[in-house]
This record gives structure tokens, C-alpha cells and sequence, in this order.
């Protein structure tokens, strides 16, 4: 009887824990070009859970092959990899301070810290990475450190985009309401929405010592060097 009461117990515990996990996990589904329009191909779906202190970010998405891949070894950063066949996310915090990672279906990555729209203040940071391409669609696994959050983040965005000169194609998560830009930009901060970021990574309410040295620093490390 009373190992029947602790087995119960154990099987209840390991419920709990993977319910818990399940909970933890938020999926995202890029649907739409920029501007609000339909994509004419399946959805990137993008998962989001913790891990440590890491976030682990999943993709899943068709793959294009267009543009070519770039010319840098797989696992390592890419600079201006956004002019290639990508999955952006940005995570915005405090004072609009912001990390932008970057992954491609072969491989590269790149990550951004940016204190301000659009002012970058470090580009390159590694980032433990690897893509596998199946056919036609592709997956990815990041695993990005706590401390390239900012503090305090509670809004985000995610991107999509492939394709060559008048085929180039961008998507969002959140897009901008048709006819009311001419062209994409995605650090359109405003149209970010909420994320219940606590939930994947609490207690980021201070700058990392990460952050505190970019900023410190500002625009003094945006190049792809070795770290």
C-alpha cells in the first residue's frame, strides 16, 4: 500500500513538473508579410522556453534556399546576415534597450544589443546554435543567455525573410497596418506587443555585466570577431 501511495506520488510530481514546463513555453506563428498581408507559404513557428539561464529559442520553417547561403562557417556570427534567409526576434525592455538575435537555416547567427531605435552598441555575441535543413523546411535551437536580456522586457517582435531582389520577401508576428509605410522596417518599436517575459526568465531587473560593458562602450564593438 505504501509503495502504491508513493508511486501515485512520484507520478503526480512528474505531471506537475511537465505541466509546469508546458507553461512555461510560449509559440509564436509568422503568418503575415509586414504590412499586414497573408504569406503565400506555411507559418515559421517560433517556441520559447526557459532552459538554466538560457532562453531556448525553436524554429521551424519552409526553406527557400533564396538568397544562397552566406559565405561563413556554420555556429559562428555573420555580419548583415538580415540581407540573407532569416528568422529575426527582438526583445524589448526598459529605456529601449533591446537584444536582436538573427539565425540562419545554415547556421549563422547574429546577435545585437541596441539602446535606442536602431543604435546598435554591440553586434557578434556568441551564441550556442545549430540549424538542420530537412527538404523543404528547416529547424533551429538557440540557446541565448540571461544576460543578453535587458531588464525589464515585456514587449516583442519576430521576422521572416527570404528571397532575392524584387521576390525579397519580409514577414511579422506583429505587422504594420496595411498602407501606412512605403517599406519594411522592422524596428518599428511601437508595434512590439506585450510578452509575459517573467515567465520564461524572471528577476531581470538590472543590466548584466554584458550590457553595462556595451554600454560603456558604445559602438566600439560592432564587428564579427572571435570572443
Amino acid at each position: 500500500m505504501l509503495r502504491k501511495m508513493l508511486t501515485k506520488v512520484i507520478l503526480l510530481a512528474l505531471s506537475c513538473s511537465a505541466m509546469s514546463a508546458e507553461a512555461n513555453q510560449m509559440t509564436f506563428s509568422i503568418s503575415k508579410t509586414w504590412d499586414s498581408r497573408p504569406s503565400d507559404h506555411d507559418p515559421i513557428v517560433i517556441k520559447l522556453y526557459p532552459e538554466g539561464e538560457f532562453l531556448v529559442m525553436e524554429m521551424d520553417a519552409p526553406f527557400f534556399n533564396d538568397p544562397p547561403a552566406p559565405d561563413g562557417e556554420a555556429g559562428k556570427p555573420f555580419p548583415k546576415l538580415w540581407d540573407y534567409e532569416v528568422v529575426e526576434a527582438f526583445f524589448l525592455g526598459a529605456d529601449e534597450r533591446y537584444l536582436e538575435v538573427e539565425f540562419s537555416p545554415h547556421g549563422q547567427h547574429l546577435l545585437l544589443l541596441l539602446s535606442g531605435r536602431k543604435n546598435a552598441i554591440k553586434m557578434c555575441l556568441p551564441v550556442d546554435y545549430t540549424s538542420t535543413i530537412n527538404g523543404k523546411t528547416w529547424h533551429g535551437v538557440a540557446k541565448i543567455p540571461k544576460s543578453y536580456f535587458p531588464p525589464r522586457v515585456n514587449l516583442f517582435n519576430a521576422y521572416a525573410i527570404h528571397g532575392s531582389g524584387e521576390n525579397r520577401q519580409y514577414e511579422a508576428l506583429f505587422p504594420v497596418p496595411l498602407g501606412h509605410f512605403p517599406h519594411a522596417d522592422f524596428h518599428r518599436l511601437e508595434y512590439f506587443r506585450y510578452i509575459e517575459f517573467e515567465k520564461l526568465l524572471p528577476n531581470i531587473n538590472s543590466l548584466s555585466d554584458v550590457w553595462t560593458k556595451a554600454l560603456e562602450n558604445a559602438g566600439g564593438e560592432l564587428t564579427c570577431t572571435e570572443n
